[in-house]
């Protein structure tokens, strides 16, 4: 799930970017516009005024279609935010559910989570407060719970659901 954080920050840097591009470009776009109202009282038929108008036509349908983009990034930052969280609820509920089927004492709920989370007994043991020793003897029983025989097949217990139908068979068929 670490790479949707980063999806969302590299949202968060598009956005900006955008926001302060339409910014100079809108500044530009009223120092077009003025020009352009000024040249109307020169001579409105001289390839100067015309091309001047058009730069400032273009600078404002630049304007009006970043703004467009922006809201557009915004609302899909937005979503994404959303399902994020809907979808780190969901897992949590998932993988509490689980952990009370297999009848995980509280001690050893707040371990396997800590395990899920990609720490390893030292780290789990100096949170926890713990022996290492008394670490691994609850990571051994919850994997005899679990029905798997290490943290790798306890992780993909749970990540087996996310994943759908899986990897597709990618390998070329053999001609018949």
């Amino acid at each position: 799930m670490s790479a949707s954080p980063d999806i969302l920050s590299a949202g968060r840097r598009q956005t900006a970017a955008l926001s302060v591009f339409l910014v100079v470009q809108t500044l530009g776009t009223v120092f077009f516009v003025g020009d352009v109202i000024g040249d109307l009282r020169e001579d409105p038929t001289s390839m100067h005024f015309i091309f001047e108008a058009v730069v400032t036509a273009a600078l404002v349908l630049g304007i009006l279609f970043g703004t467009f983009a922006l809201r557009r990034t915004i609302e899909l930052l937005r979503a994404q935010d959303q399902a994020l969280q809907v979808a780190r609820g969901a897992l949590s509920d998932v993988i509490d559910r689980q952990f009370q089927a297999w009848a995980l004492t509280p001690a050893e709920r707040d371990v396997g989570f800590l395990a899920l989370k990609g720490l390893d007994v030292a780290e789990i043991a100096e949170l926890r407060g713990a022996a290492q020793g008394t670490v691994r003897a609850q990571l051994t029983r919850i994997y005899s719970k679990a029905g798997v025989s290490g943290r790798a097949q306890f992780a993909a217990f749970f990540v087996e659901d996310l994943l759908g139908e899986g990897v597709p068979d990618s390998a070329p068929q053999a001609a018949q």
